[in-house]
């Protein structure tokens, strides 16, 4: 089986973007090749048949089918995602991507509504730091798009852990954000959490306009934001800001 995300010029252009954002903090491409190439190794040496790379395909033609074929309405949950957006969510059909710590708001609403809200979520994307939203969706063996980048080592081996560690592991699909091609992992482009989860989307093959937003914020630290330097975090938004743009997103 041979599954591959789709590289188009505004991939491109999204993967470019990872560049300038190096360049702007000044971090170093090694980190990032290091941390990609270590959670690749890391996943495949468990013991775990869905963490395989022949599954890996699997989960990620499994995710196109419902995704994609199905011509489905999808939102996504951003780190300002409010509960009364996740109500009104459920009285439409649409289903549920969450970026990383986002999927906390499922857990707080009331619990004769969360589980409808649990059972609607397709998969987190995950850089591993979404604190115990993310914990919850990993114990409820829900698909982990799983980010690696030069300073999350420790958190991407935590979260695997934890997710080894379960009666059912959850599934995967492994990213990175270096322009080199790796086998095994994909870079759909973009830089957090929030935007990488639409760029995710749209490599599979999901129309921009099935696409919504819920909690997308620029200008604000959601709540559902994992462990952050606040007045960092407002400048990484605004980079997320730019790719938004260039996917042509409203939010």
């Amino acid at each position: 089986m041979s599954i591959d995300i789709g590289v188009s010029t505004t991939n491109n252009k999204l993967i470019q973007i990872q560049d300038e954002v190096r360049d702007f903090f000044g971090w170093d491409i090694e980190s990032d090749t290091e941390s990609a190439m270590q959670l690749l190794s890391t996943v495949e040496l468990y013991p775990i048949e869905a963490w395989t790379r022949s599954q890996r395909l699997v989960t990620l033609a499994n995710l196109r089918r419902r995704l994609v074929l199905r011509d489905t309405k999808i939102a996504v949950l951003g780190a300002a995602v409010e509960e009364s957006e996740v109500r009104s969510l459920l009285d439409t059909t649409d289903l549920i991507v969450a970026a990383d710590g986002a999927v906390g708001v499922l857990s707080s609403l009331p619990e004769s509504i969360s589980e409808r809200a649990w059972s609607r979520l397709v998969c987190i994307v995950s850089d591993a730091d979404g604190g115990e939203g993310t914990t919850a969706a990993v114990k409820r063996s829900i698909p982990v798009i799983l980010h690696a980048h030069g300073d999350n080592f420790d958190s991407w081996k935590e979260i695997l852990t934890l997710a080894a560690n379960i009666q059912t592991p959850p599934r995967l699909v492994l990213t990175h954000q270096t322009p080199k091609k790796i086998e095994g992992m994909y870079n759909p482009g973009g830089f957090t959490d929030g935007d990488r989860s639409i760029c995710f989307l749209v490599a599979l093959g999901v129309p921009i306009a099935n696409i919504s937003l819920l909690g997308t914020r620029t200008d604000i630290v959601g709540k559902w934001s994992g462990v952050t330097n606040p007045a960092e975090k407002l400048i990484k938004l605004q980079w997320m800001a730019k790719i938004l743009q260039i996917l042509g997103v409203k939010y």
